[in-house]
């Protein structure tokens, strides 16, 4: 039967996505598969972690790969001190120092895992001497070494640090975005914009850190001596 015209005719409307009420779901896509990763890659870091002690070196285990230093590649095996330490926490660590300079924490050889833990740092030392062929002695040129790769670590560290804040603050503007139905963009902001900052920060500090150290063998300025 044909209606006549004018009728009420009743129009079925599909909601609309694209405004405030049904954001993109870029944002939390991205923050759930980021969270997802780091619970994965903790879990990994925490059941793989080792130190080995072999007839060829030391071996650390990591959560993907396994580094391997040889006993004549041991500069000095050295327990510093944790830092930003929390209570209950292992208070001393224990470093690895390779000729090159490079260290490497060796995992679960602190005071929290081993109760008689000056014994077993000595009985390692002891090991890793009678190996190498030779006594423990402090070298310039390597001392440098680790006085530069120092430097660069803590270049590392801060330019990580500086990179998460920059990600915090582009969260917190996705989140801005999708709470007024603005468009999103998590790839540039959770993605580019972090990695873009990351890479500035590195390059500045490795830049500051080498104008205030002399290059590799210069060694360092010595005053001049007093005159009588």
């Amino acid at each position: 039967m044909v209606r006549p015209h004018g009728a009420c005719r009743r129009e079925l409307r599909l909601p609309d996505e694209s405004g405030p009420q049904y954001p993109r779901r870029g944002g939390r896509l991205v923050a759930d598969a980021l969270l997802l990763w780091l619970f994965g890659w903790a879990l990994l870091v925490v059941w793989r972690r080792r130190t080995f002690v072999t007839a060829d070196g030391i071996a650390v285990r990591g959560a993907v790969r396994t580094r391997h230093r040889r006993w004549h590649d041991i500069y000095d095996i050295r327990v510093e001190p944790r830092r930003n330490q929390r209570s209950g926490e292992s208070q001393w660590l224990t470093y690895l120092y390779g000729n090159d300079g490079r260290r490497l924490l060796l995992p679960h050889v602190d005071d929290g895992q081993l109760p008689e833990f000056g014994a077993e740092i000595d009985g390692l030392r002891e090991t890793a001497a009678s190996h190498r062929g030779m006594a423990w002695e402090r070298r310039p040129e390597v001392e440098e070494r680790i006085r530069r790769q120092s430097g660069h670590r803590k270049a590392w560290e801060r330019a990580t640090s500086g990179a998460l804040f920059v990600l915090l603050a582009m969260f917190l503007v996705l989140l801005w975005q999708v709470v007024t139905g603005r468009d999103t963009e998590p790839g540039l902001l959770l993605g580019c914009v972090p990695l873009a900052a990351f890479a500035l920060f590195a390059a500045l500090l490795h830049w500051r850190w080498e104008s205030q150290v002399p290059p590799p063998g210069g060694g360092f300025p010595r005053a001049a001596p007093l005159k009588p």
